[in-house]
């Protein structure tokens, strides 16, 4: 699959645009912002199902930012939430069908239920997996089935990073769906289970503000502690670009 990238901190970041992506076999999409960044840091794994994504989607402003400030690149904000309603209206349009991997059984029913009065051309299955850090064979062996079983065009996995993307890459080969994408929290914020920030916050950048006012206990670690490290990480990066443009001693190479 032919893909338009921008390298960000070492991650191949997609830089089109959600029209322009086709693929003839099995497509991974994740997505990375700085909070997933920051994890991955300290997780070789997650590092690597996201390096091996075949479109990484820049799902945040701070990744947009970044290649900005690093690399000049202009790119613009693809989001978990633009993806998953992407795929829909092709879906819709097409009378394809797709599968939610992930949440609980009462959240899949009103994903369903939802898609039945905005999307009633799509086919829906579903499967709501143990709920433990990690799925032993047979848990695998079960989701994949499930999966296979209903076919889908697109497979929707929603167990949250990194789980989710380590989950995807590693079971890639096994699973009979032409588009697979870790969305996380978009079962929560599609069902009504969390109220998503309104478009203002969305069209201004500050998507991520609307969601730490709503949810600021649970979020105040991943905007705080998590922001400034990646904040540092950037400095650091550009510190170090311009350290070795200049040579060792203080010329320009």
């Amino acid at each position: 699959m032919e893909t338009l990238t921008c390298n960000c901190l070492g991650y191949d970041v997609y830089s089109g645009s959600l029209d322009q992506i086709s693929a003839s076999g099995p497509t991974i999409f994740s997505t990375i912002n700085q909070y997933s960044y920051c994890l991955a840091e300290n997780d070789t794994n997650f590092r690597n199902a996201l390096q091996r994504s075949d479109v990484l989607l820049p799902d945040g402003v701070g990744i947009v930012m970044a290649a900005k400030f690093l690399d000049h690149h202009d790119i613009k904000k693809i989001s978990g939430w633009d993806l998953h309603q992407h795929m829909l209206e092709k879906l819709n349009a097409s009378g394809g069908s797709c599968f939610y991997l992930g949440s609980t059984p009462s959240t899949l029913e009103k994903i369903k239920s939802k898609l039945r009065r905005e999307y009633p051309n799509i086919k829906v299955s579903h499967y709501s997996p143990p709920f433990k850090p990690e799925f032993n064979d047979a848990d695998d062996q079960e989701m994949i089935d499930r999966i296979n079983e209903a076919n889908p065009d697109v497979l929707f996995i929603g167990m949250t990073a990194p789980k989710q993307e380590k989950w995807a890459i590693l079971h890639k080969q096994d699973l009979k769906a032409k588009y697979i994408c870790a969305i996380g929290a978009v079962f929560d914020f599609y069902s009504g289970n969390i109220k998503r920030p309104g478009q203002i916050w969305i069209d201004l950048g500050l998507e991520w503000l609307g969601r730490f006012v709503s949810e600021p206990k649970r979020l105040y670690k991943r905007y705080t502690v998590y922001g400034a490290f990646f904040a540092y990480r950037l400095l650091i990066e550009k510190m170090r670009r311009m350290i070795s443009k200049r040579g060792p001693e203080g010329v320009l190479n």
